[in-house]
């Protein structure tokens, strides 16, 4: 899956405080850049779903499918802590559910396909689903629990509420 752009990344380009090109940030002492740190949760559940790391949003968390990282290279987070257990296939099989439930409503009641057709779509569709789902669920996962500071890790340092722009114009 490496090197390979999913729609997810397509979408998101955009987002603020993603900047593909900040590689060239200033190393600190141990060799790791000082990470970029995401504003919000849900900034950080989004860099997790796109399989890169929630501190930095640059280094790549999944070397394998399912396996993450126990450190970033980019910005040196340790991932060790996290204990993302069963809960990214709950949510990957509550999603995948709620989408294939209307379209299964709608295949049985107005196609003429038979039984075994019927099945065999749904059963090719579910499986593409929950095995697409899978990393992306785990990542954000792992990135609200970094987020939050649960199961050992450290919470991250929030933007000072003095950096909002209401705050600098003086409102």
């Amino acid at each position: 899956m490496a090197g390979f752009e999913t729609l997810l990344d397509r979408i998101v380009d955009g987002m603020p405080g993603e900047d593909k090109a900040a590689l060239d940030i200033p190393a600190k002492d141990d060799g790791y850049i000082t990470p970029d740190l995401p504003k919000t949760a849900f900034q950080a559940a989004v860099r997790g779903m796109r399989g890169h790391c929630p501190s930095c949003g640059k280094g790549q968390m999944f070397p394998k499918l399912l396996k993450p990282v126990a450190r970033c290279p980019v910005c040196g987070q340790d991932w060790t802590a996290q204990q993302a257990d069963d809960f990214p296939a709950y949510v990957a099989i509550i999603v995948t559910g709620h989408i294939l439930a209307p379209i299964i409503i709608y295949m049985i009641s107005e196609t003429d396909f038979s039984m075994w057709t019927n099945l065999a779509i749904i059963i090719v569709l579910g499986l593409i689903m929950l095995g697409s789902l899978l990393q992306p669920a785990k990542g954000a996962i792992i990135a609200i629990q970094w987020w939050m500071g649960l199961h050992g890790f450290e919470k991250p340092p929030r933007p000072d509420a003095a950096e909002t722009p209401d705050k600098a114009q003086g409102k």
